[in-house]
């Protein structure tokens, strides 16, 4: 029997203080990261820049007081320029959860956080802190875990979290996010392995998960160079993943980046996953408000299975 599917919503990480979509338009965006105003490139802003032309190619003069600006190169990549020196990293809050993460403009034009993952931090740190009133304690897995800002917001809500990414940089950062958050003696493992396989030697250790959190990319690469592919990679994996939880789960949180899946694909491949054991399913998208002018950026599409 089908799971109970929510119609496809559209959620905005609304709640940050420090950090704000400023405006957007012709390709660009500028944001507020703390102190610092950041210009960079977003592929879904294909709508005009207020007062602009579509397509006129908008310079960096016309975005005002950034301190720095993404320029992307032709042949791939890119480079920041900026107005005045700006510290190598800063911090950015999320007060709503007791959150603090650490923010590095990198060279592919990424700052080490996607600020609307904070929209799923709420739910699922909810879910975490509602169980543990009940007196049961919470083990979630964190696939594909990046700088780990979903692996402090578990912990922080009181779960013993297991954070795993193929980049060895990645995992060192979310140590240090989790330290900026109070969180340096929290239980923690942080793992550097191919998620397939970490996956797969954990059902041979006979190791469960309450829960479990993946943001899997488009393409990649494991610790040994396995190869990743969406399409062809991410069943099996799921299907490993079921395998290793508890047998009352308590949420399997999905995220996706590529345009290459939909919320109704997300929401098949969780009632798949799930038949027979109850819950509800929701999927959409996740969203930023943008402070100018009311619209609201794409960030994503999301899929929660609870119980």
């Amino acid at each position: 029997m089908a799971l109970p599917v929510e119609r496809p919503a559209l959620i905005l990480a609304d709640k940050w203080k420090e950090y704000q979509i400023l405006e957007s338009g012709d390709g660009m965006k500028q944001e507020k990261w703390g102190a610092y105003s950041l210009v960079r490139p977003d592929p879904q802003i294909i709508w005009p820049k207020s007062g602009a032309k579509l397509g006129s190619g908008i310079s960096k003069e016309a975005w005002s007081k950034w301190d720095g600006f993404y320029h992307r190169s032709t042949t791939g990549g890119g480079e920041w320029e900026y107005k005045k020196a700006l510290p190598d990293q800063w911090e950015v809050r999320y007060d709503s959860l007791g959150l603090k993460f650490k923010i590095k403009p990198t060279s592919f034009k990424h700052t080490g956080l996607f600020p609307e993952q904070a929209v799923n931090w709420e739910w699922f740190s909810a879910l975490i802190k509602k169980t543990k009133k009940e007196g049961r304690e919470v083990s979630v897995l964190n696939l594909f875990g990046y700088t780990g800002a979903a692996t402090c917001a578990a912990a922080k809500a009181g779960a013993s979290v297991c954070h795993v990414d193929a980049a060895e940089g990645m995992v060192k950062w979310c140590r240090e996010n989790a330290a900026l958050s109070g969180l340096a003696d929290a239980p923690i493992r942080y793992i550097v392995d191919d998620c397939l396989k970490f996956v797969r030697r954990e059902q041979k250790r006979g190791k469960f998960y309450d829960a479990v959190i993946m943001d899997p990319p488009t393409y990649g690469r494991g610790a040994a160079g396995e190869m990743w592919k969406l399409e062809d990679s991410l069943w099996p994996l799921l299907e490993e993943c079921r395998n290793i939880l508890t047998p009352k789960p308590l949420f399997f949180l999905l995220n996706a980046y590529t345009a290459r899946l939909s919320p109704t694909v997300v929401s098949n491949l969780l009632g798949e996953l799930f038949v027979g054991r109850g819950g509800s399913i929701c999927a959409g998208e996740v969203g930023i408000p943008i402070q100018k002018d009311g619209k609201v950026l794409p960030c994503g599409i999301y899929g929660r299975w609870e119980a």
